[in-house]
């Protein structure tokens, strides 16, 4: 039976998202929220936020909540939020990505400078190489010991603190496109393995079980539920990345990159790491989409631009191979040229794309906004 490859006519998500949901009028579940969100009474969820906050506020002055940060805008908003709307003393704590760049770390100092508690985690570095290796080979995924780590490192230290509140920016799922059951502010640590892990922590994790006394970091702690309580900001308010950005920019000093992000317009959003590039040029080889997709989606939604002028930049910055950084992966991944590509070419759909013979690189069967069968 074939299938069929569509767009959202209100922004550009693709039908091959994971989770991904279209109404009768194939309008994709993340604008479907977008709209739902201008008619949702705010006010409710704030006082919400207001209960939670005073049941998890300190007693003796300590810290009152855990906001995991990187510098970039959106934990930064979250933080200035906290300390200025609601008086309260949030630890910030950062999971150190590998690979950094000057502007992450640059963003990340200007933050801490702003005013706030930090704690700066570095997890052994070659674990952290192996695990990221392990998670490209094995998932397509070029940071995944990262993405564990800023899990497993915040929810250890709450449990070392005795700090159980702890704020993430935006539930991705629910802001642009996936699962929307979501009717309580509480994220369970089932839910982080299944959804925000992508199902892959026990496979990655099991293969370098034996070398478990250097995964410390890395290793998701065996605590009950009652013990944390992790959820997100965009449950309590409306998300806007933007707007965030605009708060970050006047009150923690970020900075942005000096030239647009590779695969995407944008300047101002994911400049902490290197291995960003790669996981969003892989996302495309996989399901067809890239960043750039990802922040017309952004835009389109907020209302800064049209879906032709969405489908004209898609149409231009998707799909970009990271070239520029191709010899600082071979070198962090300790692969040849010919392995590192072996790997990218196990993760291609090739339902979706073919590779050039001529220029030896995968380009898509499809057009962008078009349907395509297969």
């Amino acid at each position: 039976m074939k299938k069929k490859i569509f767009w959202c006519q209100s922004c550009l998500n693709m039908s091959t998202r994971p989770r991904i949901e279209f109404n009768e009028n194939q309008i994709c579940n993340a604008c479907s929220w977008s709209e739902k969100k201008k008619k949702l009474n705010w006010n409710k969820k704030k006082k919400e936020l207001s209960k939670l906050i005073k049941k998890y506020k300190s007693k003796n002055g300590g810290f009152d909540c855990i906001v995991p940060v990187s510098g970039g805008k959106d934990g930064s908003y979250v933080s200035y939020k906290l300390k200025h709307e609601f008086g309260m003393r949030p630890l910030t704590i950062t999971s150190r990505p590998p690979l950094t760049l000057s502007v992450g770390n640059k963003n990340l100092e200007n933050f801490v400078r702003s005013g706030y508690d930090h704690i700066h985690v570095t997890p052994n570095e070659e674990v952290m190489r192996v695990f990221n290796k392990k998670g490209f080979i094995e998932m397509g995924f070029p940071y995944y010991g990262w993405l564990v780590s800023i899990w497993s490192v915040v929810i250890k230290m709450s449990l070392l603190f005795k700090i159980p509140l702890i704020f993430y920016g935006e539930n991705g799922e629910v802001e642009y496109g996936g699962n929307l059951n979501k009717n309580t502010p509480k994220v369970s640590l089932k839910e982080i393995s299944k959804i925000f892990l992508e199902g892959g922590y026990k496979k990655i994790f099991n293969k370098l079980k034996k070398d478990k006394k250097n995964l410390f970091w890395f290793e998701m702690p065996r605590t009950k539920e009652k013990d944390f309580f992790v959820t997100h900001w965009s449950y309590f308010e409306p998300w806007d990345s933007y707007r965030n950005y605009l708060v970050a920019k006047k009150h923690c000093n970020l900075t942005e990159s000096k030239m647009t992000n590779p695969g995407t317009f944008t300047n101002f959003a994911q400049t902490d790491q290197a291995l960003y590039d790669l996981h969003t040029y892989l996302m495309y080889l996989k399901f067809g989409f890239g960043r750039a997709t990802q922040d017309v989606g952004i835009e389109i939604r907020r209302g800064a631009m049209t879906r032709d002028q969405g489908v004209n930049l898609v149409k231009l910055y998707d799909g970009q191979f990271p070239n520029h950084n191709l010899d600082l992966y071979l070198d962090y991944y300790k692969m040849s040229k010919k392995e590192f590509s072996k790997v990218l070419d196990k993760w291609v759909n090739k339902k979706i794309f073919y590779k050039c013979s001529k220029e030896k690189i995968w380009k898509p069967k499809f057009i962008v906004d078009e349907v395509f069968t297969y």
